[in-house]
């Protein structure tokens, strides 16, 4: 496997694990972290004798989000240019792992925020330890849901908690992540890893094509127009990329203070 500076990769057999490495950050997402994570997603599933594949967060957490306090890349107004790095980057992320013929799980630990909550979103099976929460934190620095998080939520939740999580912009705790169906699995923080590395070893042993199969009649059902969906979110991220209440949103957060939006 190739090595990369912020995404490990390893495999046993015909399992493999992307570990998103950058603890320091909570893995938060960068220009390097995205292009790494794609390589990794594009390298795993063009690998035929890789049958089952498993996500998690190094340190403290599965991911806390895009890195706003990045400026490379930015725009004219010292902002990261959005909806480009969606289009670029994020989203063959997204697709890649929704059109793996091969399942893949999300083993996730601490916080799943913004695009990392999207990124666990966009797996097939989800184990969360205790402490682990989901937050879509985008209305916070006024952003709208990325990453296909408006099509993966209301898919598994419902539309009454999907607005609630996207307009709230809250904290939803592991255990009523479990209450709500968002994930299929709640351990203690000691079992996360054994729990995850069962499943994912026992999906490596199990009928490859028969799993992609199901996944592929679920993508159909479930998100026949993920593509469309994607190109809406970042249409309306560009839009709100452009607002002043995304230039206080990200000021304030650096600053570690309450914006001040006025819905311009």
């Amino acid at each position: 496997m190739p090595s990369h500076e912020t995404v490990d990769l390893t495999t046993d057999g015909s399992a493999t694990r992307i570990l998103l490495n950058r603890p320091d950050a909570l893995n938060a997402w960068n220009e390097q972290f995205g292009r790494d994570l794609l390589d990794a997603v594009t390298t795993v599933g063009a690998d035929d004798s890789i049958r089952a594949v498993l996500i998690t967060g190094a340190g403290r957490g599965f991911s806390s989000g895009a890195d706003l306090k990045e400026q490379r890349g930015a725009d004219q107004g010292g902002l990261p240019d959005v909806s480009t790095r969606l289009k670029d980057i994020y989203h063959p992320i997204i697709t890649g792992l929704r059109e793996m013929p091969k399942p893949v799980v999300a083993s996730v630990n601490g916080p799943a925020v913004g695009i990392g909550c999207s990124l666990a979103l966009a797996a097939d099976l989800i184990v969360a330890a205790e402490s682990a929460y989901f937050l879509l934190a985008f209305v916070n620095i006024g952003l709208v849901p990325d990453g296909g998080s408006t099509a993966f939520l209301p898919a598994r939740v419902g539309y009454a908690r999907a607005a609630e999580m996207a307009m709230l912009g809250e904290r939803v705790p592991a255990k009523r992540a479990l209450d709500w169906g968002l994930v299929n699995q709640v351990v203690s923080d000691d079992e996360l890893g054994p729990v995850s590395s069962a499943l994912l070893e026992r999906l490596a042993k199990g009928p490859t094509a028969s799993y992609a199969g199901s996944k592929r009649l679920l993508n159909r059902r479930m998100y026949a127009d993920l593509a469309g969906q994607l190109d809406a979110e970042a249409e309306a991220q560009r839009a709100q990329g452009n607002s002043k209440d995304f230039v206080e949103g990200v000021v304030a957060f650096v600053e570690k203070r309450e914006p001040n939006f006025t819905g311009s």
